[in-house]
């Protein structure tokens, strides 16, 4: 993933609710991300996701 789609893709999460972003007073300016309530309801079912997708990982890879 490029710089720019990473940029891209936090700002899209922020402006949909997801995240949060805190400018952080250092030198150079960093930023922080973190979850909202919204981007934090999504952990389990994502969770359930990655854990289906690990477990059928060796059949999703398989030929047809």
């Amino acid at each position: 993933m490029t710089q720019r789609v990473l940029t891209q893709t936090l700002r899209r999460l922020e402006r949909n609710g997801m995240v949060v972003r805190r400018v952080l007073p250092t030198s150079p300016v960093g930023v922080e991300y973190s979850l909202t309530p919204r981007g934090e309801s999504l952990r389990e079912p994502f969770g359930r996701l990655y854990d289906w997708t690990v477990f059928n990982a060796d059949e999703i890879r398989a030929p047809n």
